[in-house]
């Protein structure tokens, strides 16, 4: 039995044959988090539409993984155009409001074609004792 714990987001997952997530023990580490909305599979011309989707498709593999957005230490976010930060910002302080906690964070441009034009990838480290009763109950890591 691998360690490794594949996490998908159905309907705004990759094209590419990768996962949306892996769990280690209690490290969670993200792919890119695209905005696409998994309702319909398609990406928003709008940025503030692609900010505020990629940080719910974020909040949802990090709870398919067993944790919540507590749980994330650190954030890359990828943006088309730098211009659109402000988007980013404005998801950022609604899901992080406590300056005391939030994760460290990064924001570089890339341009990665297509309609894309907000990622984000994430670690987390997962509260150790959901892993140690699912190790103890002989299941395996939620």
């Amino acid at each position: 039995m691998s360690p490794r714990q594949v996490i998908q987001l159905p309907g705004a997952g990759h094209k590419a044959p990768i996962p949306a997530a892996v769990r280690i023990g209690n490290l969670l580490f993200s792919s890119a988090i695209g905005g696409r909305d998994p309702a319909t599979g398609e990406y928003s011309d709008r940025p503030e539409d692609q900010a505020r989707q990629a940080f719910r498709n974020m909040a949802t593999v990090v709870r398919a993984a067993g944790g919540d957005v507590g749980d994330i230490a650190h954030v890359t976010v990828f943006l088309k155009d730098l211009a659109d930060k402000k988007y980013v910002d404005e998801e950022w302080l609604a899901m992080f409001p406590d300056p005391e906690d939030r994760p460290a964070r990064h924001a570089m441009t890339v341009d990665r074609g297509g309609r894309m034009l907000v990622q984000v990838e994430i670690i987390a480290v997962l509260d150790a004792a959901v892993l140690d009763t699912a190790v103890l109950d002989g299941g395996p890591a939620r």
